[in-house]
């Protein structure tokens, strides 16, 4: 990864958790995050405030649906799974916000930068579970024995978290980690990620041109990695949450722009 999109990555993600602290004051919060601020940072939270404004005129408060959305996947599936591995994990604080069972182990994998600057903010928190940080480039396969040095268990089930992250990678990039997350799973693992299709993954937001990589058929393409998927697209019933208004054109329409709430099971 060059420095310059290290850069612009780690920028996403303080973006991401200025999004959170804004939607952590508002009456209607979709969900409480307390650590947000922190980790954002007054400059984020006032240059992320504009554009989170107009979204939300818009009927598309995508990041807050998206962030609830996965809060409920995970609640539902950690009730009996201990271990969750958030990939991708950025300034994500659900180590600290959510509440997980007794002995859960997550583990959030990123680069370095990101997960130094996290530790350095929240150093003085106790998660709700035992928390591993990764210091790895999910670009290599290096994480996989980092994962199993932490303590993993491949022959035990557990619960993949990308979140805001498979875009920016580029197709070959995308099967590597798939097969790796593949071949550590077994049947009655989870899998969750929010996916773009390719008419976004092209198109002019101001974000496309960090994004190398979509899928037009999430149900297949998860399929050749041995999940059996279920896309929504945010806005649909179970993914609005009364507050995504904005109606995305039915998936029927191939040539549209399209987003995808994913959420996987391994059956064997």
């Amino acid at each position: 990864m060059s420095q310059t999109t290290e850069i612009n990555v780690s920028f996403t993600a303080k973006v991401m958790a200025a999004a959170r602290a804004v939607e952590n004051q508002r009456p209607d919060a979709l969900f409480t995050d307390p650590l947000a601020a922190q980790l954002a940072g007054k400059e984020a939270i006032e240059a992320a405030i504009p554009r989170l404004e107009e979204y939300e005129k818009q009927g598309r408060p995508y990041s807050s649906v998206r962030t609830r959305f996965f809060d409920d996947f995970l609640n539902k599936y950690s009730l009996n799974i201990r271990q969750i591995v958030l990939l991708g994990s950025g300034m994500d604080t659900r180590a600290f916000r959510l509440h997980w069972q007794k002995e859960t182990h997550l583990y959030e994998i990123d680069q370095p930068d990101v997960l130094l600057y996290k530790e350095s903010v929240l150093n003085t928190i106790t998660p709700n579970c035992e928390r591993y940080s990764i210091y790895a480039d999910l670009k290599e396969s290096s994480w996989v024995q980092s994962l199993i040095e932490n303590g993993y268990q491949p022959s035990e089930p557990s619960i993949w978290l990308l979140e805001g992250f498979l875009y920016y990678l580029n197709p070959i990039e995308v099967k590597n980690l798939l097969t790796n997350i593949q071949n550590m799973s077994v049947a009655g693992s989870y899998f969750g990620a929010d996916v773009i299709n390719s008419v976004v993954c092209n198109g002019s937001d101001e974000w496309a041109k960090y994004w190398f990589s979509s899928c037009d058929e999430p149900e297949t393409f998860f399929a050749d990695y041995g999940w059996k998927a279920s896309a929504i697209q945010p806005g649909e019933e179970g993914a609005a949450f009364g507050r995504f208004t904005y109606q995305l054109t039915d998936r029927s329409i191939l040539d549209a722009p399209h987003l995808f709430f994913v959420t996987a099971v391994k059956e064997s």
